[in-house]
């Protein structure tokens, strides 16, 4: 029997809160490595908050958090790790320049991670014809479409070939042909990269079967994790 890989992530005992408001209280879960994951849960549970701590986009305030075999709360690891972690954060084109072009804001985000000139125009080229961007290369970000922006978003937080890619709620407030367009887009990203970890918040119960594990959040707490099908017991 092969050794299964370490976890991608060890969460223990972790609470944050916003003022007296607990987004997340007491938390301890772990994550495995090299998987499609599926955080479910209404709106308001405290999903972007383990999202955010998980990327190195919030400061952790009570318990242990470790990604990528080390402390999150250590800044010399964040620094580290930084680059093998995209995060997409909720909301439409948040992680866009809008007045920038697509190619513009993939460069811009090629050199924001240290890629030469030519290996930056390589991924922007595969990544555009990948996503059906590329005939718009010239378009601002900020006249695209729904769709167009949340592939742009995702290009972007691919353009340096992430170990651990967060997505958080990628596919609210788009029309469900963007919607299944956007997860046929993930099936080949992993089909390339199947060593690729994959966190995805989503609060579309319908999208719970296309995960290979799920984790059920309510009210800051975790409900339950395992396979659809043991879910689903």
């Amino acid at each position: 029997m092969q050794n299964q890989p370490a976890p991608i992530a060890r969460i223990s005992s972790v609470t944050h809160a916003y003022k007296k408001i607990r987004a997340l209280n007491d938390v301890s879960l772990e994550l495995p490595a090299s998987k499609m994951i599926g955080l479910l849960g209404p709106d308001g549970v405290g999903k972007s908050t383990l999202l955010g701590l998980l990327a190195g986009a919030r400061k952790l305030q009570q318990g242990s958090l470790d990604v990528l075999g080390g402390n999150m709360a250590s800044a010399q690891h964040r620094n580290a790790v930084g680059p093998r972690i995209a995060y997409m954060p909720q909301g439409l084109g948040k992680n866009l320049y809008q007045e920038l072009s697509i190619a513009e804001n993939l460069d811009f985000f090629g050199k924001l991670f240290g890629q030469a000139r030519d290996e930056r125009k390589a991924r922007i080229d595969h990544l555009t014809t990948a996503t059906g961007l590329y005939p718009f290369l010239d378009r601002p970000a900020g006249k695209l479409s729904g769709g167009m922006k949340q592939k742009l978003g995702l290009c972007c937080a691919l353009i340096h070939d992430p170990d651990f890619l967060i997505l958080d709620e990628p596919t609210t407030g788009v029309d469900p042909l963007s919607r299944r367009q956007f997860w046929e887009l993930i099936d080949a990203i992993r089909a390339e990269r199947p060593v690729m970890s994959v966190l995805v918040s989503t609060a579309y119960m319908d999208e719970a079967e296309r995960f290979d594990w799920l984790i059920a959040m309510d009210a800051g707490r975790i409900l339950a994790t395992g396979s659809p099908v043991t879910l689903k017991q």
